[in-house]
């Protein structure tokens, strides 16, 4: 018997089997009604995303990132070509397009090699901690711990941060050995104590201390909730508590981990201004929080407390709706929090009106890793951005939208050793510092066609948003923050102290 007809007899066989399990099964009535062919169903629904991604969406459709982002930023990533042909096919009169006015007069500036855009404020110079510093880039790398990201990833991002000159946030799953890679530090204490912990859980100065001093850590952030999880806690399955991960998080090996939707060390707002100066006390290290936004109360009672005690928080990053996570329950990720750019002013104001929106860092956090949502963040008071997703994307991200499966087909978002084996943190890491130097250069010559030396400095009726009804409002209209308060004298002051008159960044004595 020929070998081909073996093979249609083996597929027959095949066909038949599935035609009677499919006839007789009581789970899928698709598949009860149409047996064999209701597969294609199911088949189609799996590669539905990837069908969208590549074939179906227009440029400027998809979510979190259209294909007009993404190609940015990995043409960023890679060095590559970055321009656009024949034009925008962006809606440029849709409601919340930005618009920049520029000068008819740009300084023409070279654009430096690594574009440095420095900070306009000292981190931890308000309360004169000892650790104060003057952050090298406004660009930095935002939350995401080892175990949401695998460990090639990692190191890819905190190698690339030493190339670009930002710090990396090390998100609240603890400094890993991964994190050991020669990039700056944002240690953040999120509610579970990773790196912090007594063994029942609740938070330790002594092992704080510990682990401040074993890495290149500049701050400590404490994480009240984030966008894609406002006011959720989290569980680490104890499949997935490696030898790696336990180190990281000092946690035992093979143990469910949890991470509460509270903080044990403190349950008010003066409590909260008391850990924080605990912290920095015992550290020198400026100290801040990162929450996403819900209750306004909240924010106006801890800035005028702050204001009154001259105590508390020595930066503030506001998360928005938008951020992303691993995994989240739909209806937090869909409709818990504001989104950031309603969420930023409700902060802006409420320490606006306390009179210390000229002291304390501003930091803003969800899909700002463009040049144009980035500039009109700086335009309504946020001092540094933080990018977690855009990152991602740089060192080999596909949003594949696989990050709660462990299936990550990057290797990006998982702990499978097969999957993350593919990613080679030196060659990614370089893509790492190509994308933020990329992002910072673009700022930079956006702030030239605008006639000024910082992103920051770009006047306050020079960036417009596209209303609902048409027309283009000032963006700190749009948002509502005071517009006396984003371009206060001091604010302006601080930023040109961080430039010369050639746009070389000037020379602070805390840097």
């Amino acid at each position: 018997m020929p070998w081909w007809l073996w093979g249609l007899i083996i597929v027959g066989a095949f066909l038949v089997y599935v035609f009677i399990h499919d006839s007789f099964q009581k789970r899928h009535s698709i598949l009860r009604t149409y047996p064999v062919i209701g597969h294609l169903r199911f088949f189609l629904e799996k590669i539905g995303p990837e069908l969208r991604q590549y074939i179906v969406a227009h440029n400027e459709e998809e979510r979190p990132f259209n294909r007009d982002e993404r190609r940015w930023v990995y043409s960023t990533a890679k060095q590559q070509n970055t321009y656009f042909g024949f034009g925008t096919d962006d809606e440029i009169d849709k409601p919340g397009h930005i618009t920049f006015r520029h000068s008819p007069f740009p300084l023409g500036r070279d654009v430096p090699p690594d574009a440095p855009i420095p900070c306009g404020k000292v981190m931890g110079g308000w309360r004169d901690r000892s650790k104060a510093y003057r952050p090298a880039s406004v660009v930095n790398i935002s939350a995401m711990s080892f175990g949401s990201l695998s460990g090639p990833a990692i190191a890819a991002l905190n190698r690339g941060a030493q190339m670009a000159g930002c710090t990396h946030n090390t998100g609240e799953g603890g400094v890993s050995k991964y994190h050991r890679n020669g990039g700056d530090l944002v240690y953040q204490m999120g509610t579970g104590y990773f790196g912090c912990r007594n063994p029942d859980g609740t938070f330790s100065m002594d092992s704080l201390l510990e682990t401040v001093e074993s890495a290149p850590v500049r701050a400590i952030e404490v994480k009240l909730s984030q966008g894609a999880k406002p006011g959720v806690g989290g569980l680490l399955p104890a499949a997935k508590v490696s030898s790696e991960i336990a180190a990281a998080r000092g946690v035992p090996i093979g143990k469910d981990v949890v991470s509460p939707s509270r903080h044990s060390a403190f349950g008010s707002v003066v409590e909260l201004v008391n850990f924080v100066e605990e912290v920095a006390g015992a550290t020198g290290l400026p100290v801040g929080i990162k929450s996403a936004i819900g209750q306004e109360a909240f924010w106006t009672e801890l800035a005028q407390h702050m204001a009154q005690t001259r105590r508390g928080p020595d930066f503030v990053t506001v998360d928005g709706a938008e951020g992303g996570t691993g995994a989240g329950p739909l209806v937090f990720t869909d409709h818990v929090a504001l989104p950031f750019w309603r969420a930023f002013g409700v902060v802006h104001r409420a320490f606006g009106e306390a009179g210390l929106t000229d002291e304390i860092v501003m930091i803003g956090s969800a899909k700002l890793g463009f040049p144009a949502p980035a500039a009109l963040a700086f335009n309504i008071g946020v001092d540094m951005i933080g990018v977690a997703r855009e990152p991602m994307m740089a060192i080999g991200c596909i949003q594949a939208q696989r990050c709660h499966t462990d299936h990550c087909p990057t290797g990006v978002a998982t702990q499978n050793k097969w999957l993350s084996r593919g990613l080679d943190p030196t060659n990614k890491s370089v893509r790492l510092a190509n994308y933020i130097i990329g992002l910072r250069k673009e700022l930079f010559r956006l702030a030239d066609a605008c006639g000024v030396e910082h992103p920051g400095l770009i006047g306050a009726d020079n960036v417009n948003v596209v209303s609902p009804f048409g027309d283009l409002v000032p963006a700190h209209h749009a948002f509502g923050v005071h517009q006396e308060r984003t371009h206060s004298p001091a604010r302006i002051a601080g930023l040109r102290r961080t430039v010369c008159a050639d746009g070389e960044p000037g020379i602070d004595e805390r840097a």
